[in-house]
């Protein structure tokens, strides 16, 4: 079957229920989570519990090797975060990186054109970039201690209870969803060695929809998880497989990087957008991208235009490549740098005054490696009749992360690395320790005093993208949750284009204005799931673009 989203022409439904809600990218996620709802866990219980779905039976897209992060409202009315990402190994200096890239063998595949991404191998005048593949890419994983965490601290449950279906559904297997399947097909390509080739391939190949698969390495290190804990991962034989694999591969990660790492509770940032309170993750992850969009959009009216209009998308437009600008240069661990006032309106008016009727051009946007720009991961939003709403976010960065799995424990490791940079002069530079820009960024939106909603819009830098159209969808032009997500995106590229959805009016009138529009595949604008809780009535909606589902009872 061949892969096609314009394909479908299935019409959704907003989802209306008041005992628990769950919206997330995989159908079989999506029950994990409201079965733990039903059996008596709250909105972070079932969120884990999700999450550890999803790292089954989507894979491709998250996993125990990469971290999570939480945006939430408890039913106490507490706005609150989890962070839980990991840094860079102790001895991971720019002078060690560089020296290792240059006498591997090897380095050549961890800038993997040849397995299916466009990076470059160092720039025109041959500095190197960070490897967006292989062991240096790796930072130490926070989504054991996260989950762990987040039941610990804000659950009813036991981890092992929430740890239940996953591990179910990787022991007993599962059926493929088709989106699924169509990511999964690039793993041949990226997975070379033998450990992550038996954990994720089937004959060496990739599942079609609907096959039935088992990952029993996966489900097994799960069960161990649940029996003892997240210092298995840390300070226990699965940190000894994953410190091994990463030192094999010629990386520098040790048990000792992975012992010190804790997850942190932090104070969200936020702002206003016509009237709406919008909550972020502070840095090192882009959530002030989304506010400085926000605060400009506002400052420049982009939301009083006609929604069909070429304004519209123009006003908007602009106001995004200028937060991009600011947080792709500055945004990054802020243990390490200072970074400005990005979120503040009077920032937003000193910037707005760049946009006028014709495009910004060439404005220099982006990190070290372009790849993160199409990054895939997960989202999940849970509301529960107690008032709780959550935001939940897990992620390798990009796909199955640096093409490494840790020995025999099913675990793919992360390339959230790749986002740094080699010039020691970049306030994202290398340091040990240090944590990289990270694209993930959970949503908290206040709309009245009993009216919030858990969203996002999962995809590297289409995430802060997202995150502006589908709160001016719903505030300025006034659509229900479900027709919010389901209306055409545009989104602002790298290179300068302007990537927009085929059915997304007023194309002609961009194109006079200057802008160079590409017509971009449905795939290519990212994963939004949202649950909304007005009084005790919960509203769910979910990604037509992915296989989910918003679930309710």
């Amino acid at each position: 079957m061949t892969y096609d989203l314009d394909r479908f022409t299935s019409r959704r439904s907003a989802v209306h229920a008041t005992g628990g809600m769950v919206a997330t990218s995989q159908p079989l996620a999506a029950q994990a989570g409201l079965s733990i709802l039903r059996d008596g866990g709250n909105a972070f219980d079932a969120a884990v519990g999700t999450a550890a779905a999803l790292n089954v039976v989507e894979p491709t897209s998250t996993g125990l090797g990469g971290d999570v992060f939480a945006l939430y409202r408890t039913a106490d009315g507490e706005v609150g975060a989890m962070r839980a990402c990991g840094g860079a190994p102790a001895d991971a200096t720019v002078e060690n990186v560089s020296q290792s890239i240059r006498e591997h063998d090897d380095a050549d595949s961890w800038y993997p054109e040849a397995r299916g991404y466009a990076v470059d191998d160092g720039d025109a005048d041959g500095d190197l970039e960070m490897p967006f593949l292989g062991p240096h890419a790796v930072t130490v994983p926070g989504t054991a201690r996260g989950w762990e965490t987040t039941v610990a601290e804000l659950g009813q449950l036991s981890l092992a209870d929430v740890l239940e279906p996953a591990i179910r559904y990787a022991i007993d297997g599962y059926p493929v969803s088709e989106v699924i399947s169509y990511y999964w097909q690039g793993a041949p390509r990226l997975f070379t060695d033998d450990h992550a080739r038996e954990a994720y391939l089937f004959e060496d190949d990739a599942p079609d929809p609907g096959q039935v698969v088992t990952l029993e390495r996966l489900g097994e290190s799960m069960q161990k998880i649940a029996d003892e804990g997240a210092d298995i991962v840390y300070e226990g034989e699965i940190g000894e497989a994953i410190a091994a694999e990463i030192q094999d591969q010629g990386g520098f990660m040790t048990l000792e990087d992975l012992a010190a790492f804790e997850p942190e509770f932090l104070e969200p940032v936020s702002t206003t957008y016509n009237g709406t309170e919008v909550f972020e993750l502070p840095p090192n992850n882009q959530g002030l991208i989304a506010l400085e969009a926000l605060n400009i959009a506002e400052e420049i009216g982009a939301g009083d235009h006609p929604y069909d209009s070429p304004e519209r998308v123009h006003a908007f437009a602009e106001a995004m490549k200028l937060a991009f600008v600011d947080g792709h240069h500055y945004i990054t661990d802020p243990a390490y740098e200072t970074v400005p006032p990005l979120a503040s309106k009077s920032f937003a008016r000193e910037r707005a005054q760049a946009i006028t009727d014709t495009p910004i051009q060439d404005p220099k946007v982006g990190v070290p490696t372009k790849a993160a720009e199409d990054a895939d991961t997960v989202l999940l939003t849970v509301g529960d009749s107690e008032g709780n709403l959550v935001s939940y976010i897990n992620s390798r960065f990009a796909g199955f992360g640096s093409g490494l799995v840790a020995g025999d424990t099913g675990i793919a490791l992360q390339n959230r690395g790749a986002s740094f940079s080699l010039n020691p002069d970049h306030p994202n530079s290398l340091e040990p320790g240090k944590r990289p820009f990270h694209t993930l960024v959970p949503a908290i939106a206040k709309f009245d005093e009993d009216d919030w909603a858990a969203f996002g819009v999962m995809g590297g830098y289409m995430q802060p993208q997202g995150h502006l159209q589908v709160i001016s969808n719903l505030v300025d032009y006034g659509m229900g949750e479900q027709e919010a997500l389901d209306a055409p995106r545009w989104r602002y590229r790298e290179d300068g284009t302007l990537g927009v959805e085929e059915r997304l009016p007023a194309q002609t009138g961009l194109v006079r204005k200057g802008h160079d529009v590409r017509i971009l595949q449905p795939s290519l604008f990212g994963g939004a799931q949202l649950v909304r809780r007005t009084g005790d009535i919960l509203t769910g909606a979910t990604e037509p673009r992915k296989d989910g589902q918003a679930v309710g009872f």
